[in-house]
């Protein structure tokens, strides 16, 4: 990626910031006028997104090392009709660390003018006000460094670049005894450990979930291991006992998911030592030289791992939540080897044998003998592994989801769980099994707490009016459970009386693509970088997957290929959304020693059956 100056194709006058309000500027509002002669970048997200959240943290360094040069801003543009409640987008920008200004976008306004299409979308505009460059996706943090240094280095030649402070303004501190909570289970001596995820610690508190008895952990973002006081983490979620057996092996005795850090962390109780069992600290990213879906078994510490957000002991090892690649790996810690399970990488919802099935950020675990729930956040689902299958029992789709109730029907004398999907949910984070066998549910977005009853289908409302409950722990004998409240900052017992809920159901609100009737061409556009070539030595260097939601919107074109350009159908007067996945690899031209990238973005996109309407849909693929 590189910036021509001479390019005038290139120069698009950046459209005004417009959205409901600022946050992180200390009341201003700011404008394009105000941030004229500093480069700005604009980061489009949405806090449910963890490609988003990955996309934050990617852009630490960067802030700091451009800070006099670079102005940095988030626009918070939701997917989720909780994303756009003003106090939820608030707490979002403290819960992830984000030190630069955000403009609250509810209706997608700045979205549509700069006319992003998949979260997170990044847009670059020159100190001129012109805007030089568009990425989507995450990955990007080699390719902006050298885009900034170009920019810094002509414009500090031409005299348009203001260097200083720019407007972030940090809000005031809030006190409180944890701070946003992500997980919690029971300790062997009934106490109970809880992640206090945005003080990157551990917090180990008595059974009624709020006296604190001892912190592990530094307080400070990292990832370093040693005694429980010098140890650090960075926004840790799952928590998992191990078997004692297990435990007495491997000698430690509750597994950690260190989420951004992208690694698995073991803890001794005795003394609060921790150690890291798995993950290298990188990022997982997909690798041209093999398939994604066959890729990352080995050493557990030789394997990059990518925002494990749960964990639970299932079959003989521990299987992990990967949120950020949309997959379940297994972690075995007697020998120490991690690998791919379920899930492809494709971010979708579709059952079926675990090695082919679509999740979509599953980001909550229990199991209940052979069978293990899941809560896949992003298509709203509830879901299960059972015989090496996938299935669903609550969710459709990733762009469906709301507060629905089902009463459910005669109790199944198979013991197969009955669907339940009439019912409705809004971004899960946790799900648990209660000493009866009915599912618990922690439906984050809807503030709720749910009730699956796998023999009848039945789905009820337990408790509501909760700030984002992201974990629930039930009572070991009776009908009670703790809910790990993250956006109180506490554990709690709720009210369980007036529990009913009216129902709900929404759209993701994105703008539609209409398409035209009979053959579309379907172009994803990849230009090679200066000084680098497409990289065939490992087979072919381009892959392009097309999925659809629901699959009859496609009559033809789904599948998986090697051209970046495909014939598409659709069904006539069908809407849904088409998933597109396009990646390319790449080598430096003519170095000694060659640089080697994969460019891979994944598009969920609206569309619409209209006569008329275009007949070419070009999506474009930055590198």
């Amino acid at each position: 990626m590189a910036y021509h100056q001479d390019d005038r194709r290139a120069r698009v006058r950046a459209p005004e910031l417009r959205g409901r309000r600022w946050l992180n500027t200390g009341g201003r509002e700011l404008s394009l006028a105000d941030l004229r002669g500093r480069i700005v970048l604009l980061d489009f997200w949405t806090f449910c997104c963890i490609n988003c959240l990955h996309v934050i943290d990617e852009l630490r360094p960067i802030e700091e090392k451009y800070a006099d040069s670079l102005v940095v801003i988030g626009v918070h543009s939701p997917k989720f009709e909780h994303e756009k409640a003003p106090d939820a987008v608030t707490a979002a920008v403290e819960r992830y660390g984000v030190q630069h200004p955000v403009l609250d976008d509810p209706d997608l306004s700045t979205w549509q003018q700069y006319a992003a299409r998949a979260w997170p979308t990044l847009a670059v505009i020159d100190p001129q006000g012109y805007v030089v460059a568009s990425m989507a996706g995450e990955g990007h943090g080699d390719g902006l460094d050298r885009l900034l240094a170009e920019l810094v280095a002509k414009h500090t030649a031409d005299g348009t670049l203001v260097r200083g402070q720019g407007p972030y303004v940090p809000p005031p501190p809030a006190p409180s005894v944890l701070r946003y909570p992500g997980k919690a289970v029971r300790l062997p001596g009934g106490t109970l450990l809880a992640s206090d995820s945005s003080r990157h610690q551990l917090a180990e508190l008595a059974d009624d979930g709020r006296s604190v008895l001892r912190r592990i952990g530094s307080g400070e973002r990292g990832a370093a291991d040693g005694p429980a006081d010098e140890a650090s983490f960075s926004e840790p979620q799952g928590v998992l006992v191990l078997p004692a057996e297990v435990a007495d092996r491997v000698g430690y005795d509750v597994l950690v998911a260190d989420t951004v850090n992208h690694l698995l962390r073991g803890v001794r109780l005795a003394d609060g030592a921790v150690r890291t069992v798995a993950g290298t600290g990188a990022p997982w990213r997909a690798d041209h030289r093999t398939d994604a879906t066959a890729a990352s078994a080995g050493a557990a510490r030789a394997v990059d791992l990518s925002s494990p957000w749960d964990l639970a002991w299932y079959e003989g090892a521990a299987v992990i939540a990967m949120a950020g690649i949309h997959q379940l790996w297994r972690f075995d810690p007697v020998g120490g080897t991690v690998s791919r399970w379920a899930g492809t990488t494709t971010e979708s919802l579709r059952d079926g044998p675990v090695g082919d099935a679509f999740l979509a950020q599953p980001s909550g675990l229990a199991a209940d003998g052979d069978r293990l729930w899941v809560a896949d956040s992003e298509s709203s689902a509830l879901r299960y592994v059972q015989g090496g299958e996938l299935h669903t029992v609550i969710g459709t789709g990733l762009f469906d989801f709301g507060h629905a109730d089902v009463p459910g029907g005669e109790p199944a004398g198979d013991g197969v769980p009955r669907p339940a999907l009439d019912a409705l949910l809004q971004h899960p984070l946790g799900v648990a099994v209660a000493a009866n066998g009915a599912v618990l549910v922690a439906d984050t977005y809807n503030g709720a707490i749910r009730r699956y009853e796998p023999a009848t289908g039945a789905v009820t409302t337990l408790a509501r009016g909760l700030s984002e409950p992201s974990d629930v722990l039930p009572d070991l004998d009776g009908p009670g459970f703790l809910v790990v409240e993250s956006g109180a900052h506490r554990l709690t017992r709720p009210d369980l009386a007036a529990a009913a809920a009216p129902a709900a159901r929404y759209r993701t609100e994105r703008p539609v693509t209409p398409v035209g009737e009979g053959a579309v061409t379907l172009d994803v556009v990849f230009e090679t970088p200066p000084g680098a070539k497409l990289d065939e030595s490992y087979g072919p260097a381009t892959r392009l997957e097309v999925t659809a939601t629901p699959p009859s919107l496609l009559v033809e074109g789904a599948g998986v290929g090697t051209d970046l350009s495909r014939r598409l159908v659709f069904a006539p007067g069908a809407s849904g959304v088409l998933s597109v996945m396009a990646q390319a690899a790449t080598c430096d031209a003519e170095a000694e020693n060659p640089a080697c990238h994969l460019t891979r973005q994944d598009w969920g996109v609206p569309v619409t059956v209209t006569p008329g309407a275009d007949d070419t849909l070009a999506l474009v693929l930055r590198g």
